[in-house]
């Protein structure tokens, strides 16, 4: 009976915890001009941007951008002046603040009147999870105007490893609609 009782109590408590996880996922998003003409891009250039301060992670970054670009059909040059789009990235990182509140006692009642514990009690702790965020611009290099804006943000791991692999699930994200269609 009190296992149940107990049980009863924390499930709650576990799903929440699921929930809470799972609500922490990576979120992109971009954003286009509508009256930009993207069948008329066909090479592009890097210009600087505000780079990841980890040069290997910036490596990561930069090739990522570039792999999706080229399965997109655009052709990397290394002059920026004769390129129809110029490309960069800037980074940022933050954290985010997650409050975990765990109760314990107080098992049951009815009218008003407890029974099968002590009073209720409760406790919470604070966590600061490291958060990124990259935001990828294109810019039409004739008009000097940007075009077609990415952003990703996610937790950021202490494993190089798996960071990477979400900076390119991130890239696949972010141009996986890429060149985007004008609506209406």
């Amino acid at each position: 009976m009190r296992l149940r009782n107990i049980l009863r109590s924390t499930l709650p408590l576990a799903v929440g915890f699921l929930l809470a996880t799972c609500a922490m996922g990576q979120k992109v998003q971009t954003d286009f001009d509508q009256s930009a003409n993207f069948s008329n891009y066909h090479t592009y250039a890097w210009t600087k941007g505000t780079p990841v301060p980890n040069q290997l992670m910036d490596e990561r970054v930069i090739s990522s951008i570039d792999q999706q670009l080229a399965a997109k059909g655009l052709q990397k040059v290394t002059d920026p002046e004769t390129a129809d789009l110029l490309v960069s990235y800037h980074a940022a990182a933050g954290h985010e603040t997650q409050l975990n509140t765990t109760g314990m006692g107080g098992w049951g009642g009815w009218g008003g009147y407890r029974y099968g514990g002590m009073g209720g009690m409760s406790t919470t702790t604070v966590t600061n999870i490291p958060v990124g965020q990259i935001v990828v611009l294109l810019g039409d290099n004739k008009t000097h105007k940007v075009v077609w804006r990415g952003t990703a943000s996610d937790t950021v791991s202490d494993k190089p490893e798996k960071n990477a692999k979400k900076i390119q699930k991130a890239a696949a994200k972010m141009f996986s609609k890429y060149p985007p269609k004008p609506k209406g």
